[in-house]
């Protein structure tokens, strides 16, 4: 009897911790959209068509080796990226180079994050940067701390499906990728978002000049925008998420799972 009651004791403390994650309950239909590496078409297609749905979103800012990120033919220009800001979207770090976090220590980590950030107060971005994704999706046990100790909230990777608060680490947020060929698996993803999931989407251009093989199509794009504009569905930030869950408490009490990266 005394070994069940404290073993109920713990389970309930434990309960009691990961319900102290979620601040609001999490509505369905909430979707986070993401786009990532700066390219031109997030100005000039992408962000009028978010304000015409009245969407927020979440742009991940890196500056490319290759194509290099002075052709603003195919990457947006620092001043077009604190415009993005000033419209209401999140601008957010995907380190100097798109450079994959496996692949660097922690001092060149630091160093990347601190670019973008400094980049972005140059621009007027005035607000901590609090979200960062995984160039390549690639990520590292070593990031975790890393991020933690630089004051980030959220970090977001691959994985294909939808993301819970309650069991997946904030540094290790799961998203669904679109392409030019995955409708099909993106409005399935959609529906995923309830009973306390989140469902992140990670967009590249719109089109995509610079990576063609992660591009979206503009009317595919718009598609998307409309099927969740009229089956009413809130589509927010990445930072958003904040409103709904205690991140700082998350980083405590959830495990990092490195299990499914992608």
């Amino acid at each position: 009897m005394l070994k069940n009651f404290i073993l109920g004791i713990f389970l309930f403390a434990g309960f009691n911790g990961i319900a102290q994650i979620i601040k609001k309950a999490i509505p369905d239909k909430l979707v986070v959209l993401t786009f990532d590496d700066a390219i031109l078409s997030h100005y000039t297609n992408v962000a009028p068509l978010l304000k015409k749905y009245k969407f927020g979103a979440t742009f991940f800012i890196a500056e490319f080796l290759q194509p290099a990120f002075s052709d603003k033919s195919k990457y947006l220009s620092w001043e077009q990226i604190g415009e993005l800001n000033k419209m209401g979207f999140e601008i957010a770090n995907h380190t100097q180079n798109h450079t994959h976090v496996n692949k660097m220590d922690s001092t060149l980590f630091i160093q990347e994050l601190t670019y973008i950030e400094q980049k972005a107060k140059s621009v007027k971005v005035n607000d901590p940067l609090i979200s960062f994704a995984y160039p390549g999706y690639d990520t590292a046990p070593s990031a975790i701390s890393m991020l933690k100790n630089m004051g980030y909230l959220f970090a977001r990777m691959g994985g294909g499906r939808a993301y819970d608060p309650q069991k997946d680490h904030p540094f290790l947020i799961p998203s669904f990728t679109t392409s030019g060929d995955n409708s099909k698996e993106i409005y399935e993803a959609f529906k995923q978002a309830k009973d306390g999931k989140v469902v992140v989407i990670t967009i590249h251009g719109v089109p995509d000049e610079a990576h063609p093989w992660v591009n979206t199509p503009l009317n595919l794009f718009e598609d998307y925008l409309k099927y969740l504009h009229a089956n009413h569905y809130k589509v927010i930030a990445l930072r958003d998420l904040k409103k709904y869950i205690n991140s700082e408490k998350a980083l405590k009490l959830l495990i990092p799972n490195f299990n499914k990266l992608k």
